[in-house]
């Protein structure tokens, strides 16, 4: 109990940070830039408590699956391999669909990574979209071939810092009533025909292939017992509220602006584009900067995780020099590259892949969760590092939301909502 009750300084916590950074380098995307623009746009800062919502769901499910990873020495998906039931046969049937799911749907995400990304680089030096699509790729998998985790860490952390100080400075710019902020941020309210973007803007936060990036994260860092739980969660918590800060002032800078002259937008492009005139050019730059990291880093995390999940649930090394591993990045790399490259070449929207690929989480997603909770449960493995009464019922209600969600998701996909 006295490693339990020790307390970790700042200083330590401060120097260790880093996979809570990579969950936000994931989970803040192209998608979540759009969605959360459509929404301040749309619906001014009634929405805002959403997002609050979705960052203590993401917090408490993240902390699961890095917790699991300490305690047993597994990051998720070998433990889904290898112990998440006594019968085997269960266990590679989760596996297979996690391969399945994770490797698909990451691949069809990674299309809009890429767009947006190339997009907003195009936004500020011009020429031509498709051309930057193509240079931000051959980055992200220069990066990616390093094998080194720490130069990816490193890199995504520098762009995190950029994505984050773009879009603060364009909400404060917008000038936001924040009494209205403050009130939204904790209200739930639902208007009228706002349900389906409230579940979107929990989808594009809670991101299932997140609980396997993070927990390969946290072994990457060597973290260990109590400690390494305590460091983790400091991480956890402040990685993913910064993702939910930069969230929370895309949505308010739309309301601020748009919201109150009736404008609405599709994508994340036409939000840059609607500033201009409102806050100037230099705060359409600002968000077009924020829009290339968002898309830069969830194009390197979109295939890194995928490649985790699909290594360790098929029992490869955990090795991110290993052949097969680079297989996987090349394979979800470059399957996103040619659906962009097709994309801007005939000037279609990148939407379908996005829908594809959020109805693959719309089955994944609450399937992993309840696995999650399950597993975080299992007493024989975690020992004393299994889930109290409190984190169960905080799971509890992440799952269920997860569960809707994925329902939602599955129904839209089908062209059923």
């Amino acid at each position: 109990m006295g490693e339990k009750a020790s307390t970790v300084d700042w200083k330590t916590i401060l120097k260790a940070l880093g996979p809570g950074l990579i969950v936000t380098a994931a989970f803040v995307g192209p998608g979540t830039v759009t969605t959360t623009s459509s929404s301040g746009a749309k619906y001014g800062y009634v929405l805002l408590w959403a997002l609050t919502f979705s960052v203590f769901a993401t917090i408490v499910l993240q902390e699961m699956s890095a917790r699991i990873a300490i305690a047993t020495g597994k990051p998720l998906a070998e433990f889904i391999r290898t112990s998440l039931s006594k019968n085997p046969t269960i266990n590679k049937v989760a596996a297979a669909l996690v391969v399945l799911a994770i490797g698909v749907g990451n691949a069809a995400f990674q299309t809009g990574n890429l767009t947006g990304a190339a997009i907003g680089l195009n936004t500020i030096l011009g020429n031509s979209a498709l051309l930057w699509l193509w240079v931000i790729a051959i980055i992200a998998t220069i990066l990616l071939w390093t094998g080194s985790y720490k130069i990816v860490e490193k890199f995504l952390t520098a762009l995190v810092v950029i994505m984050g100080f773009a879009f603060l400075i364009d909400m404060f710019a917008a000038k936001p009533d924040w009494g209205q902020v403050a009130v939204h941020l904790v209200k739930p309210s639902i208007p009228e025909g706002a349900l389906t973007i409230v579940l979107a803007l929990i989808g594009t936060t809670v991101v299932p292939y997140n609980l396997f990036l993070h927990s390969s994260s946290v072994l990457e860092k060597g973290w260990k017992g109590w400690e390494g739980i305590k460091i983790m969660r400091w991480d956890a918590g402040i990685g993913i509220f910064l993702g939910g800060l930069f969230s929370w002032a895309i949505m308010i800078t739309a309301a601020a602006t748009l919201h109150p002259l009736g404008i609405t937008i599709k994508s994340a492009g036409d939000m840059a584009i609607e500033l201009e005139p409102l806050l100037g050019k230099w705060a359409a730059m600002f968000f077009a900067l924020g829009l290339f990291a968002a898309g830069m880093t969830s194009a390197v995390t979109a295939p890194l995780a995928g490649a985790y999940a699909i290594q360790q649930s098929l029992g490869l090394p955990r090795d991110m020099k290993d052949k097969y591993f680079r297989l996987w990045l090349m394979l979800i790399m470059f399957a996103g590259l040619g659906f962009g490259t097709m994309v801007f070449a005939t000037g279609r929207s990148p939407i379908e892949a996005i829908i594809f690929a959020q109805a693959v989480n719309g089955v994944l997603l609450p399937i992993v969760a309840w696995m999650l909770l399950y597993a975080a449960n299992k007493k024989e493995y975690l020992g004393e590092y299994t889930n109290g009464p409190i984190t169960n019922v905080l799971g509890g209600i992440a799952v269920i939301t997860a569960t809707i969600l994925g329902i939602r998701l599955i129904l839209k996909a089908l062209g059923l909502m």
